[in-house]
């Protein structure tokens, strides 16, 4: 089953959930600051869109918005253009911390890398593939991944922590 999203639709999505995180990492009494580096081409290259300084060093966090929380999964990305080879980011972030963020919801799943992404390489047959197809200009492109329940993950990988924000 493939769905269809604008770019629009997806650049809002992420910045709105950058933007909550960064405000709950700022609140928290650890923090000593946080940079955002989206745009930095260095930092996108490693897929990392947050360094979260706190009284004991730096987090690097790749921040993931999603609103389809109504399904209770997660989409963890294994192409993010199908069409050009290009691997999903799930694949190989260089971040700590994966925050999953149901923008709808305001919930925040912490995943530790790459220890998830270790047990999801091993696991992931299990899990149903999806994908997306994303208009560009006069073309698109395929994001395909797998729809992994939330529970599962909670249950079966070490770490991970759910906030309310």
């Amino acid at each position: 089953m493939t769905y269809a999203y604008s770019m629009d639709d997806a650049v809002q999505v992420a910045k709105l959930a950058a933007a909550d995180i960064e405000a709950w990492l700022w609140a928290k009494p650890e923090t000593r600051s946080v940079t955002n580096v989206e745009n930095d081409p260095d930092y996108q290259r490693r897929d990392i869109d947050l360094i979260w300084t706190t009284q004991t060093g730096e987090i690097l966090i790749e921040v993931k918005g999603d609103r389809w929380n109504k399904t209770r999964n997660l989409f963890f990305e294994t192409h993010s253009n199908l069409e050009k080879g290009t691997p999903g980011c799930f694949m190989y972030t260089e971040a700590n911390w994966l925050f999953y963020y149901f923008v709808n919801t305001r919930q925040l799943y912490r995943l530790p890398m790459p220890k998830t992404r270790e047990w999801f390489l091993i696991t992931m047959k299990r899990f149903r593939e999806r994908s997306t197809t994303t208009p560009v200009r006069d073309s698109h492109y395929t994001t395909v991944g797998r729809l992994v329940p939330i529970t599962t993950v909670m249950m079966e990988v070490a770490g991970v922590k759910m906030e309310q924000l």
